[in-house]
């Protein structure tokens, strides 16, 4: 356009719109800013919480219901089942165990170098019922190969083995007290300060295996708690038999505490073949397990 009144009026209004603009496009930049930053942040930062006290409430969901670890069912000792549960014992200061005979509980404490008190549950040789349910499970792991009567023997006979081998243990624990019931629980059990470990010989699936199906569960869950008061009930409960072995207990002593616990004498011969045939169990099962020896 030519230089005129016109001109300088377009050139205004053109330059005061486009300042209009830029304060305008600025204004909203900064408010869209402002309001993201009092709307949609503190509701990212609400979520965010909520989802911090939903994964701390499923951890301690899981602490409390669910177990650490989950071993399978092996025909051999797993490995690394033995290093975890060795770790386990080695920080314990007092070691529960329930279970059959007590010859891995007696294994472990020799390959133990820290002293621990020991509580056993195990079966009452002197009741033939009280081995029934193991040697069932052992039939269907075995079935066709041995009749019951023969499982039955071995089954006595490694009991008498665990007797002496926790005889042998002494040294590694303040005291050893056992107790022998009539109607043990099929699972087995091992308790430490932090965990406890459920071996399943009640899981059918397993049968075919000779180590069953284990769960390890930690202090603060509900299966510890309630497997503690379960044991500390059958082992001070008087259908129990009870019986103490304390580093001071002799060779004579055992004896007359194995016709005790087993109703059968104990010669000073058939002692040394029982502890001649332990340590060639511990060091059978110390080799497959790479625990040493």
């Amino acid at each position: 356009m030519d230089a005129g009144a016109g001109k300088t009026l377009l050139t205004s209004l053109g330059n005061g719109t486009l300042i209009s603009a830029v304060v305008g496009f600025g204004q909203t930049l900064i408010t869209a800013s402002a309001s993201q930053r009092a709307l949609v942040t503190p509701v990212i930062e609400e979520s965010r919480r909520a989802m911090e006290d939903l994964s701390a409430e499923y951890r301690s969901l899981n602490k409390e219901f669910f177990p650490t670890h989950v071993f399978e069912a092996t025909t051999d000792p797993d490995p690394a089942f033995n290093r975890v549960l060795m770790a386990d014992l080695d920080a314990t200061r007092q070691y529960f165990f329930r279970g059959f005979s007590g010859r891995h509980a007696a294994a472990r404490l020799l390959l133990s170098r820290t002293e621990r008190e020991l509580r056993a549950v195990i079966a009452d040789p002197r009741d033939a019922g009280a081995i029934s349910g193991r040697a069932r499970y052992l039939l269907r792991r075995e079935a066709g190969e041995v009749d019951l009567e023969e499982i039955q023997g071995r089954l006595d006979e490694e009991i008498h083995i665990g007797l002496a081998g926790l005889f042998l243990a002494r040294s590694r624990c303040a005291q050893v007290d056992i107790t022998v019931i009539a109607d043990p629980p099929l699972d087995r059990l091992e308790m430490f300060d932090d965990s406890v470990w459920v071996t399943l010989y009640s899981d059918v699936r397993g049968a075919t295996k000779l180590y069953p199906r284990t769960l390890r569960f930690t202090a603060g869950s509900f299966l510890y708690n309630m497997e503690r008061a379960e044991f500390l009930r059958v082992s001070q409960a008087r259908t129990g038999r009870q019986f103490r072995i304390t580093p001071a207990t002799t060779r004579a002593d055992f004896l007359a505490l194995f016709e005790k616990i087993t109703g059968s004498a104990l010669t000073p011969e058939h002692f040394r073949e029982l502890e001649d045939k332990f340590h060639a169990f511990r060091a059978e099962f110390s080799a497959a397990a790479e625990l040493g020896s």
